[in-house]
């Protein structure tokens, strides 16, 4: 299974590196990655494979987003179910 991460905010260094070591922790492997930053705000998706996730997905969701507040960040995880039903016609 996959989700998608999303991580917005004012840049700073080590956006990137914070994220993708939080995942690795939780042993979630990045399939795809695309960032970019807009005068001084950082956008970034992710694509991440959930299956070997070491704790239950809501746990993953409350973690990101809790790093997202230490860093003044806005970090949302959807699972690819709820992703591909909200745009399934």
């Amino acid at each position: 299974m996959k989700a998608v991460v999303t991580v917005t905010g004012k840049d700073s260094v080590g956006i990137i590196a914070a994220v993708s070591n939080e995942c690795a922790l939780c042993s979630v492997n990045i399939v795809d990655i695309t960032q970019t930053v807009l005068s001084d705000y950082f956008v970034m998706i992710m694509l991440v494979n959930i299956d070997e996730l070491k704790m239950p997905f809501d746990e993953f969701v409350d973690k990101l987003a809790a790093l997202g507040q230490d860093k003044s960040l806005d970090i949302h995880v959807m699972h690819e179910d709820i992703f591909n039903t909200m745009h399934t016609i």
